[in-house]
C-alpha cells in the first residue's frame, strides 16, 4: 500500500469524527447566520422543483410537458430553466425572445402554451458557452428567481440542471420549496446518482412528492406490444414512490426539436394522458397537505 496512503489515514480518521458529530444548537444556530433567510416568492402559491442526478434522463422533457398539463387544468403556471450552462426550456416550449423589463426593472418571462417561461438562454447568445464558477451560477439563478415578476402564478415549476450543486443549494436556501419530483430511467448508473440527489433533499428537509420513471419501456406502433428495455429493476426500488412510468415515445424527439410539447401537440395520447394523471396527483397532494396544515389553499 502506498505510505502516502498510510501517512494520510490518521487525517482521514480525524475529518470523519469531526463531521459525524452531531452539531449542538449554538453550533447550528452559529451556522445558519450565514444562510441566506427563506422568503416567500412574492404572487407564486407553490414551487415545484424538477430534479435528476443524471443528465439525458428527460428531466427537461418532463418538465416542459408537467407544467403544460398543469396550465391545461386551468392553473397559473410558470417554468423557470435553472440549468444555467446548458438550457433547453427556449428550444422546449419555443420561446427564444429577450423578456422585457417593467418599470421596476424586473423581468417579464415571455409567455407560451400558456405558461410564463425563463431562462438563461433568452439572455445569451445561443453560440455563447457560460463559463462561470459558483458565486455567478447561483447570482444568476437568484436573478432568474427573483428578478422577474412571476405572479401570479398558482404553480411554478423550475427545471434543474443534474447533479447537487450550486443551483440546487441556491434555491432550497433562498425560496420555500413545496415539493420535488425526480426524474430517472431504470438504468442503475442512473438510479444510483438519483438516489444521491434524493438524499440531499432529504438533509435539506424538502419534501419529495415522488419518481417519473422515464423511457423504461416502448409501445409498438404496428402490434401495440409492450417492450421493456430493462428487464430487471430492482435497483430502482430504493427510490421514492413512483408517480408514473413514462414509456420512449416515438414524437417525443419530434416535438422538443419544434419546440410543442408532446401534452400540447398529441393531447390524446396514452404518453399525455400520463401527464395529465401526474398534475392532477400533484395538486391533490399539496391541496391535502394545505387543508391537514390549516392553511386556504385558493389562489
Amino acid at each position: 500500500m502506498n505510505s502516502n496512503f498510510l501517512a494520510l489515514r490518521p487525517l482521514m480518521r480525524a475529518y470523519q469524527r469531526r463531521f459525524a458529530a452531531n452539531l449542538t444548537d449554538h453550533q447550528a444556530a452559529m451556522m445558519a447566520r450565514g444562510l441566506p433567510k427563506r422568503e416567500k416568492l412574492i404572487g407564486v402559491e407553490d414551487i415545484i422543483v424538477v430534479a435528476s442526478g443524471k443528465g439525458g434522463v428527460g428531466k427537461s422533457t418532463v418538465a416542459a410537458n408537467f407544467a403544460c398539463s398543469l396550465a391545461k387544468l386551468g392553473k397559473r403556471v410558470g417554468l423557470l430553466d435553472g440549468d444555467i450552462f446548458g438550457p433547453s426550456i427556449p428550444l422546449l416550449m419555443n420561446v427564444h425572445s429577450e423578456p422585457l423589463l417593467n418599470s421596476r426593472n424586473l423581468m417579464i418571462p415571455p409567455q407560451n402554451y400558456n405558461v410564463k417561461c425563463l431562462s438563461m438562454g433568452m439572455l445569451t447568445p445561443p453560440d455563447q458557452a457560460i463559463i462561470w464558477r459558483g458565486p455567478l451560477v447561483m447570482s444568476a439563478v437568484q436573478r432568474l428567481l427573483k428578478g422577474a415578476e412571476w405572479g401570479p402564478l398558482d404553480v411554478l415549476v423550475i427545471d434543474t440542471p443534474p447533479g447537487t450543486g450550486d443551483v440546487h443549494l441556491s434555491l432550497t436556501q433562498h425560496t420555500h420549496i413545496t415539493g420535488v419530483i425526480l426524474v430517472s430511467t431504470p438504468h442503475a448508473a442512473a438510479v444510483e446518482v438519483t438516489l444521491r440527489g434524493a438524499k440531499m433533499f432529504e438533509k435539506l428537509k424538502v419534501p419529495i412528492f415522488g419518481l417519473v420513471e422515464n423511457m423504461r419501456f416502448s409501445i409498438c406502433d404496428n402490434c401495440k406490444q409492450r417492450i421493456e428495455f430493462f428487464k430487471d429493476a430492482s435497483s430502482s426500488k430504493s427510490l421514492p414512490d413512483r408517480l408514473i412510468s413514462l414509456p420512449l415515445n416515438s414524437h417525443i424527439a419530434e416535438c422538443g426539436e419544434e419546440g410543442v410539447p408532446v401534452v400540447i401537440k398529441y393531447p390524446d395520447t396514452d404518453y399525455s394522458t400520463l401527464f395529465t394523471q401526474l398534475a392532477g396527483h400533484i395538486l391533490q397532494v399539496m391541496e391535502e397537505r394545505k387543508t391537514a396544515s390549516g392553511q386556504d389553499f385558493r389562489p
